[in-house]
C-alpha cells in the first residue's frame, strides 16, 4: 500500500508542479487526485483512531486551487466540505496528510467555525489563526514543519505560553505581542493574482477568505451538525482527549467561560444616545425637524463582590483583571461595590491599582441590597462574584441592565430561585485542557495551518 501510494503521489504531483493556471490541469487529475484521497481515508480507518476516517466519511470534499494551505474547510449546504490545494499537499507525506486532515477536522468539533467569528470583532486575524492553530496542533503528530507549535511560537516571539490552556487565552497573549511588533493582517505579497492561477505559497493573511464564500452557519446549526456527524463516526475509535470534546458535544448547552461571555456582552449592550442635528431620525429620515441619535459609546458596569468570605482576594484581583482587559477597547465607567448583607463600600475604578482595601467585618450574604442601589443608577451591565449562597428571592426587581453571576471556585450554586442573568463559573471544573475551549463556540472557512506570520 505504501509503494503505490507514494508512486501515485508522487505522479499526480509531477503532473502539476511545473503548471500556473488552472487551465493547465489534465482533466484525469481530478479523478485521480480523489483516488489519493480514497487512500487516505481508507489509511484513517485502518488506523487505531479511526475516528477520524468514519468523520472524513461524512464530509463533501472538493479541489481549490486558491486557497493557501493543504487543506481547509468551510460550511455549505447543510454539510462541511475539506477543501484540498494539491500543488500544496501532495508535497507531504502520508503520516502529514493524516494529520492535516485530523487538523480540520479538530477545528470542527472545537466549533472554531463558528467561535473565529466573534473573536475577530476583537483581536486580529492572524492573532486568531495562530492561536486556533497551537491549540490544536498540541494535539497531533507527524504535522508538516511550517506547522505553528506552540514551542516556535515561544521561540519566535519570546514568550512563555503555557500548553494546553483555553483558546481566548492564546489569543490575549498573542494580539499583546503582535501589537509591540505592530503586526497587522495585512500581507506583504502583490495580490495581482488572476483568478485562474495555482497558489503555491501559504499566506496566513488569507487563511480566512474561504469563509467568506460560505454560507452563515449559526452557533446551534454547527453545533447540531457536528453532533450528528459524530454520531455516525462514533463507530470508530477516537484517542482520550477526543473523548471529553466529544461529550460535551453532546450536552444540551456547551459552558462559555465567563469572560468570553462578558467579551459577547459588551458588543450588544447598549450605549448611551444623545441627541443631534447633523443626522437624521433613523426611523423617519424624510422628516427634517427631527433628531436623530448618537451613540455615546459609555458602557457603565457594576461589579459586586460578595465580602462575606467566600470569594478570596486573589480570586477577585486575578477576575478584575480579565474584566479591565476585556473592557479597555470600550468607552467604559467600573462601579466596584463591597457587599455582605448591604453595600460596605462603592467607588470608581479604572485600573487595578484603584482596589480597595476589602472591608473585613463581613457578614451573612444578601443579594438585594446591591440590586436596589444598582436600580437608582444608568448601569448597563452588573457582574455579581459570590459563592452563590444568600436569599431564594429577590426583594427588589432589576430594572433596565444585564446580569452576569460569577460562581467562585469553591462555590457551588446559586440560592436564588430566580436569578434574572446568567450564571457562570469563576474557575471551570474542567481539567487544564481545551477541553472547554474546544467546545464553545468559531466559524470560517480557513484552514490546517496558521504558519508563521508575515511581517
Amino acid at each position: 500500500m505504501s509503494t503505490q501510494f507514494d508512486n501515485l503521489r508522487d505522479e499526480l504531483y509531477d503532473k502539476i508542479c511545473d503548471l500556473y493556471t488552472i487551465e493547465q490541469i489534465p482533466e484525469d487529475f481530478r479523478e485521480n487526485f480523489f483516488k489519493l484521497i480514497s487512500k487516505v481515508n481508507f489509511m484513517l480507518i485502518e488506523d487505531k483512531d479511526n475516528f477520524y476516517g468514519y468523520f472524513l466519511l461524512q464530509m463533501a470534499r472538493e479541489i481549490k486551487y486558491d486557497i493557501t494551505t493543504p487543506t481547509a474547510v468551510n460550511f455549505q449546504l447543510s454539510k462541511y466540505v475539506i477543501y484540498f490545494n494539491p500543488l500544496i499537499f501532495l508535497q507531504l507525506s502520508l503520516e502529514q496528510m493524516m494529520t492535516t486532515i485530523k487538523h480540520e477536522i479538530h477545528h470542527i468539533l472545537a466549533l472554531h467555525l463558528t467561535r473565529a467569528k466573534e473573536l475577530r470583532k476583537k483581536y486580529s486575524t492572524i492573532a486568531v489563526n495562530i492561536a486556533m492553530d497551537i491549540v490544536v496542533n498540541q494535539y497531533l503528530n507527524h504535522l508538516p514543519p511550517y506547522a505553528t507549535t506552540i514551542e516556535w511560537i515561544n521561540l519566535k516571539y519570546n514568550l512563555h505560553l503555557k500548553p494546553y490552556m483555553a483558546l481566548e487565552y492564546y489569543v490575549v497573549e498573542l494580539q499583546k505581542e503582535l501589537d509591540l511588533l505592530h503586526i497587522n493582517n495585512e500581507s506583504e505579497e502583490d495580490d495581482t493574482k488572476e483568478n485562474n492561477e495555482i497558489e503555491r505559497n501559504y499566506d496566513i493573511s488569507k487563511t480566512h477568505d474561504l469563509w467568506d464564500k460560505s454560507i452563515d452557519i449559526e452557533d446551534k446549526t454547527a453545533k447540531d451538525l457536528t453532533e450528528k456527524i459524530v454520531s455516525k463516526a462514533e463507530m470508530g475509535t477516537a484517542p482520550l482527549y477526543i473523548e471529553s470534546i466529544l461529550k460535551r458535544l453532546k450536552e444540551k448547552e456547551s459552558e462559555i467561560p465567563w469572560d468570553l461571555y462578558l467579551r459577547r456582552l459588551m458588543g450588544t449592550l447598549e450605549s448611551d444616545r444623545k441627541k443631534t442635528i447633523t443626522r437624521r431620525n433613523r426611523r423617519q429620515p424624510e422628516r427634517l425637524d427631527l433628531r436623530g441619535d448618537l451613540r455615546g459609546h459609555t458602557v457603565k458596569i457594576a461589579v459586586a463582590m460578595d465580602i462575606s468570605g467566600s470569594v478570596s482576594k486573589e480570586e477577585f484581583n486575578e477576575a478584575m483583571k480579565e474584566v479591565l482587559n476585556i473592557v479597555k477597547n470600550y468607552k467604559h465607567e467600573i462601579t466596584v461595590l463591597e457587599c455582605d448583607s448591604e453595600i460596605r463600600q462603592a467607588y470608581k475604578v479604572k485600573s487595578i491599582t484603584d482596589l480597595r482595601e476589602r472591608y473585613t467585618n463581613g457578614g451573612a450574604t444578601k443579594f438585594s441590597p446591591v440590586f436596589s442601589y444598582v436600580n437608582k443608577t444608568d448601569t448597563n451591565l452588573l457582574i455579581y462574584f459570590t459563592d452563590g449562597q444568600g436569599e431564594s428571592r429577590l426583594t427588589v426587581t432589576p430594572k433596565g441592565y444585564k446580569v452576569l453571576w460569577i460562581i467562585s471556585g469553591r462555590g457551588d450554586a446559586l440560592s436564588l430561585s430566580k436569578p434574572f442573568g446568567i450564571i457562570k463559573r469563576l474557575k471551570p471544573v474542567e481539567i487544564k485542557t481545551d477541553s472547554v475551549d474546544l467546545l464553545d463556540l468559531k466559524t470560517e472557512g480557513w484552514s490546517m495551518n496558521s504558519q508563521q506570520p508575515i511581517i
